[in-house]
């Protein structure tokens, strides 16, 4: 589920979010959202059939700014059309600061079980650079009473090698998650995304490019102190405290499964169809209001693009990726990876060691450049 509204756009984001100002005028609103959401539920249940499901993810944007009372409306649709797998997990991100004891209760009372901060940092120097508004403190505390409120996992998203960010800022920052005793973290490298306003910066010498040796160590630090503190990774940029505090919804994407995206821009795919919505609120709820697809384009992948996806999402899994689903050339790439202290061959599966992980891509590239540049 995309909600698509945020109070102010971060000067790194280039997801599909719109501010108040930008849709003045437009006559989109979270209610006018919630309408066409509706109605898309109602169209995918008609595809899909009987099918219960078994993840919720409502993202964003800041799915927090809507309040608790939509975000329940929004699982009482699914439950309506679809109904829910028992122990389904039901997750929704949000914005520290557009939280409080009263919205986590009622998540709780809707039958949300997991909620995922954006921490990004606990420097204040560090948000100011991300363009984020919540004071150091605030996610923290969001945390704290989102477990208090009774939400069953809470997970705490860190940014790291920000420009200006130092290894004290960046331990601090991870003190300060281990604080909230959440079980799960992730943790994502600043990418500079072409058209942001940190892009632009960058281009006029504002702010200097993240350095990816700095990088490298700051991942290795983050994998230190987790890990001590018992919560280990299980894909390249998630920690958790156990297995049952993983994101179900996530190792879904990695592990090719079906999911229906709602929402303007959302992605959809099935059975190896693949889908995209209309971008912009006002046109998504148009199209939903005069019942017709808000589909904006599809593409249907090919057996060649499907096992590309596997090997480049299979990999980055603590589980590893299975040996059966490389050809001989592959195979012979990962004995050299393995060599090279970049995979682990073990009971039948390639697994990233943690120098692999820092170079996860190249190990991936190479495995696919092996099986295409294989002599006939």
């Amino acid at each position: 589920m995309h909600v698509p509204f945020c109070a102010s756009r971060c000067g790194y984001c280039d997801f599909n979010t719109y501010t108040a100002s930008e849709l003045q005028g437009s006559g989109s609103s979270p209610d006018t959202w919630l309408e066409a959401v509706r109605r898309e539920l109602t169209r995918a249940r008609a595809t899909v059939g009987d099918r219960a499901v078994d993840t919720v993810f409502v993202g964003g944007g800041t799915p927090s700014l809507i309040g608790a009372e939509r975000l329940g409306a929004v699982l009482a649709t699914i439950r309506s059309e679809f109904g829910l797998a028992p122990g389904a997990e039901v997750t929704t991100e949000s914005n520290p600061e557009s939280t409080s004891p009263e919205f986590f209760a009622g998540l709780v009372e809707a039958g949300y079980t997991r909620v995922s901060l954006g921490m990004q940092s606990a420097a204040p120097h560090v948000l100011r650079i991300l363009d984020r508004r919540h004071t150091p403190g605030r996610a923290v505390d969001a945390a704290r009473e989102a477990r208090a409120a009774g939400i069953a996992h809470v997970n705490l998203d860190l940014i790291y090698a920000t420009p200006g960010e130092t290894t004290a800022d960046l331990r601090g920052s991870v003190e300060a998650v281990l604080s909230a005793g959440v079980d799960h973290v992730s943790a994502y490298s600043l990418i500079v995304e072409d058209g942001t306003a940190m892009a632009r910066k960058v281009a006029r010498g504002e702010l200097p490019a993240p350095d990816d040796d700095v990088a490298a160590e700051r991942y290795e630090l983050i994998d230190d102190l987790l890990s001590a503190a018992g919560l280990q990774w299980y894909e390249v940029s998630n920690w958790a405290s156990s297995a049952g505090a993983r994101c179900r919804h996530n190792l879904g994407y990695w592990l090719d499964g079906d999911w229906w995206g709602v929402g303007p821009g959302a992605h959809s795919h099935l059975a190896g169809r693949r889908w995209w919505n209309v971008k912009h609120p006002a046109r998504y709820a148009a199209a939903l209001a005069e019942s017709a697809d808000p589909e904006a384009d599809h593409e249907v992948l090919t057996p060649t693009e499907q096992h590309t996806e596997r090997v480049m999402l299979r990999l980055r899994l603590a589980e590893g990726l299975d040996l059966d689903l490389l050809d001989a050339p592959a195979r012979a790439e990962a004995d050299r990876a393995a060599a090279a202290d970049l995979l682990e061959l073990r009971g039948g599966r390639a697994i990233l060691t943690r120098r692999g992980r820092l170079l996860a891509d190249r190990v991936v590239q190479d495995l696919l450049l092996a099986s295409e540049t294989a002599p006939a």
